[in-house]
C-alpha cells in the first residue's frame, strides 16, 4: 500500500511539472486569467467653457476624488485644450481616459481610429454668431465678403455654421473663415482684424460686455436642440473598467444637476477655474441659448446628422453609424 501511495505521490509531481513545462507561455496554469491593471490616474480633458462646467463642478466639488477612490483612482488629472480638434488627437495619442468635447471633434476621430465612445451628454446649443457693432446684418446672405472667426474644421461650430449657410444657400468659400482658439477670436474681433466670430459661450458674453460686438444668430436658431458637447471615454476603459466608467457618469450627472439648480454658483466655480472675469460668466449662463443635459438620446440626431455632413464636406471618408459613436448602457444603467 505504501508503495502504491508513493509513486502515486510521484506521478503527481511529474504530470504538474510537465504542465508547467508545456502551458502556453501567457496562460495562467491556475486557470485564472490575469485581470487588466486599474488606471491610479484618471486623466480628463476639457475646454475653457460654460458650456462643459460640469467637469469643473465635479473637480471644485471634489467628487471626481471623492467618487473614483473606491475604484483605484489615486490622482484625478485635468488637461485643458482651446478646442476639440487638438483634444482628441491628444486622445489618439492615448493622453486621455475620458474627454469632455465638442461632439463633432469625436467623429473625426473615431473615422481615423480612436477606441473611444460617447458615453453621456453635456450640453446642447449654446453657440452665438457675433458681429462687430460697425458691421450690418441682414440674414446668412449678408455675411459673404466678410471675414468670421471661429473654431478649427471638424469643430462643432464648424460644422453647425457651414451647414447652417448652405441651408441659406450662402456660399461658405465666399465667407472669409478664420479657424482659431476663443481666446484668439475674441482678441481678433475686439481689434478689428475679423468682421464677427462664431463661438461657444462664454466668448460671446465677453465680446459684448466690452462693447465691441452683437450677438446677431444663436446657434439653437441655427439647428435647433443641436448637441454641443458630450463625454467620451476610452474604449480601454469601457471594456477593462466598467464599474469605474458607471461611477464616472453617476458623478457627471450629478454634477449636470447640481448646475441647473445653483447657475449662479456654477458660474463662480467657472470663473474661479478660468480666471475669466465673473460679470462674463453670470451673463454667459444667464442669457445663452444653450442648456446642461446629461441624456445621451437627446444628442443622438443631431450628431449622426453631424457625421454625415462631415462626410460631405470631405472631413472623413466613411459613413458612421449611432453605434460607431455612441454606447449609451453605460448612461441606462447609472440613471437606473
Amino acid at each position: 500500500m505504501r508503495k502504491i501511495i508513493i509513486v502515486a505521490m510521484l506521478a503527481a509531481v511529474v504530470v504538474v511539472s510537465l504542465g508547467c513545462i508545456f502551458a502556453p507561455e501567457n496562460e495562467n496554469v491556475s486557470g485564472v486569467e490575469n485581470a487588466p491593471a486599474k488606471i491610479t490616474t484618471l486623466r480628463i480633458g476639457y475646454q475653457p467653457s460654460t458650456h462643459q462646467i460640469a467637469e469643473m463642478v465635479a473637480s471644485a466639488k471634489g467628487w471626481w476624488a471623492e467618487d473614483l477612490k473606491p475604484f483605484g483612482v489615486e490622482k484625478i488629472e485635468e488637461k485643458e485644450f482651446q478646442s476639440g480638434p487638438p483634444e482628441m488627437q491628444a486622445m489618439l495619442a492615448g493622453a486621455l481616459d475620458i474627454a469632455y468635447v465638442g461632439t463633432a471633434p469625436p467623429i473625426t476621430a473615431i473615422s481615423q481610429g480612436l477606441d473611444a465612445k460617447i458615453v453621456a451628454a453635456v450640453n446642447i446649443n449654446g453657440s452665438d454668431l457675433v458681429l462687430r457693432t460697425d458691421e450690418n446684418y441682414s440674414g446668412p446672405q449678408s455675411l459673404v465678403g466678410k471675414s468670421i472667426g471661429t473654431f478649427p474644421p471638424g469643430s462643432i461650430q464648424d460644422i453647425v455654421m457651414k451647414k447652417w449657410l448652405k441651408d441659406n444657400n450662402v456660399d461658405a468659400s465666399k465667407i472669409d473663415i478664420h479657424p482659431m482658439g476663443p481666446g484668439e477670436a475674441v482678441t481678433a474681433i475686439e481689434a478689428g482684424k475679423v468682421d464677427g466670430v462664431f463661438l461657444p459661450h462664454p466668448s460671446p458674453a465677453k465680446v459684448a460686455i466690452d462693447g465691441k460686438g452683437e450677438s446677431v444668430v444663436p446657434s439653437g436658431e441655427m439647428w435647433p436642440n443641436h448637441a454641443c458637447c458630450s463625454l467620451l471615454v476610452s474604449g480601454k476603459l469601457l471594456r477593462e473598467q466598467p464599474e469605474l466608467v458607471d461611477q464616472i457618469i453617476k458623478t457627471h450627472i450629478n454634477a449636470t444637476d447640481y448646475i441647473n439648480a445653483h447657475p449662479e454658483e456654477a458660474a463662480k466655480i467657472y470663473a474661479e477655474r478660468t480666471k475669466q472675469d465673473l460679470s462674463v460668466a453670470e451673463e454667459s449662463v444667464k442669457n445663452w441659448d444653450g442648456k446642461w443635459v446629461s441624456d445621451p438620446s437627446i444628442e443622438i440626431p443631431s450628431t449622426v446628422e453631424y457625421a454625415r455632413v462631415d462626410k460631405q464636406l470631405g472631413y472623413i471618408n466613411k459613413s458612421l453609424t449611432e453605434d460607431d459613436l455612441f454606447d449609451t448602457s453605460f448612461y441606462e444603467k447609472a440613471k437606473a
